[in-house]
């Protein structure tokens, strides 16, 4: 497990940054596959009905699940994408079939396998535009 620290950005209404222990964000780089994790796929799912409490619960339930990494609401024609990571094709199948395909909520869901995924360990702050300056 590698460790990295990064600067936080202003928040909008102070001039100071938001309080942290080191003057960062600490987060892991962690190795899936040393955790039994050698496959990653990305599940967008569509749910109905389309209602706050719905979404809400859905997002809070599969967060829970142990093969999912993150949960992300999304706009457009999927409702989530999840970020899932199982020990190998046959465990992520089973996740699939047996887990998510039986929840009542779920209309449809596809999967892609990765292959490979780089995360940059450094971030720039975007600079700031003003309300009605074109980008």
């Amino acid at each position: 497990m590698r460790y990295f620290d990064a600067e936080l950005p202003h928040s909008e209404d102070e001039t100071r940054p938001w309080p942290s222990a080191e003057g960062g964000v600490r987060y892991a780089d962690i190795d899936l596959r040393s955790l039994n994790r050698g496959v990653q796929a990305m599940v967008s799912a569509q749910v109905r009905p389309l209602s706050r409490e719905v979404i809400d619960s859905f997002q809070r339930s599969v967060a829970k699940l142990p093969e999912v990494l993150s949960v992300f609401v999304t706009a457009g024609s999927d409702d989530f994408l999840i970020h899932v990571a199982a020990q190998d094709v046959d465990q992520l199948h089973s996740f699939l079939v047996d887990r998510l395909s039986k929840r009542k909520e779920i209309v449809g869901f596809r999967s892609s396998i990765i292959f490979r995924h780089l995360r940059k360990t450094e971030l720039e702050p975007l600079p700031r535009r003003i309300p009605g300056d074109r980008p």
